[in-house]
């Protein structure tokens, strides 16, 4: 059996990227921290770090010790996390995934609702844009976005809670900020800010909508996310064009504008697990994002 503390103290190094530094944050001596590590490459049989001038680095195969010491290690801080429920009495629990969007938006009022309305519940939220996390990790309600036909997930229902169109985000200086609409065309020969590098359906119904007006974004700055991108346009580096629920809360020196000719659209889900259907703590949560959709 591979010790679990010697697992979080081996992750501790290679996070910090020096023994002295994980023992600084652990609270150990260096020589402890050496003698932990020495002890586990023995328990597994491989060299799992090598020095690099002051430093460490893991090899290849510590890079996958560490990866999967991290799930380990999660799991047992959930199970922790169970049993602390337990000798509280919050028996019950559920597992809520959300992409960021509906998390930044909708969730925090609905998990305020659910724990004040369930105290003895555990609530759990995710954000992950990704459907393939419900079947990876089988939450109770999954939110997510469709462009076209709903997906199935085994053991899930699908329900949609709203379709909502894209908008074009321009700088408040912008030749375009005083318009109400602008046609997707208009937008070709400016410069773009992307909101989505890991390349998901959001992105993928923004790109649709410029094919069918016959060109390819000029993208001059890549983000990760909404709120990344809505900086960068409120700095007048750029425009993006993002679902209208991304464009809640625009920064100062942004303004956003209706898209026609044609109009982008995404598709709000709720990927319902079907043994939970009828629990009533599942059965509000879903009361509060049809309300929140509406």
């Amino acid at each position: 059996m591979i010790d679990t503390h010697r697992l979080m103290i081996f992750r501790s190094v290679v996070a910090t990227g020096s023994v002295a530094a994980a023992a600084s944050t652990l609270g150990y001596s260096p020589s402890a921290i050496s003698q932990h590590l020495t002890a586990l490459q023995r328990e597994t049989g491989l060299r799992l770090l090598e020095r690099v001038g002051r430093g460490v680095v893991p090899t290849p195969a510590g890079r996958v010790i560490a990866a999967e010491a991290a799930k380990v290690l999660d799991e047992l801080t959930a199970l922790g996390s169970t049993v602390s429920d337990l000798r509280a009495g919050k028996a019950t629990r559920i597992t809520i995934n959300s992409f960021s969007s509906a998390g930044t938006n909708w969730m925090p009022d609905v998990v305020a609702t659910l724990t004040n309305e369930f105290p003895d519940t555990r609530i759990r939220l995710r954000i992950v844009d990704e459907l393939a996390a419900a079947s990876d990790n089988r939450p109770d309600i999954a939110l997510t976005v469709r462009l076209d036909k709903p997906a199935q997930v085994v053991g899930y229902t699908h329900h949609d809670l709203m379709t909502e169109p894209y908008v074009a985000v321009v700088p408040a200086d912008h030749e375009l900020a005083a318009r109400t609409t602008v046609d997707v065309a208009e937008l070709e020969r400016y410069r773009w800010i992307d909101s989505d590098t890991s390349h998901g359906p959001c992105r993928q119904a923004m790109l649709n909508a410029c094919a069918a007006a016959g060109f390819t974004p000029r993208f001059v700055v890549e983000t990760t996310d909404f709120p990344s991108a809505l900086r960068f346009v409120a700095r007048g580096i750029g425009i993006t064009v993002i679902p209208r629920l991304g464009a809640t809360e625009l920064p100062p020196g942004s303004r956003a504008l209706a898209l026609a000719n044609p109009t982008p659209q995404r598709t709000i889900c709720a990927h319902i697990k079907d043994s939970e259907s009828r629990n009533p703590v599942v059965t509000r949560t879903m009361e509060l994002l049809r309300a929140a959709a509406s």
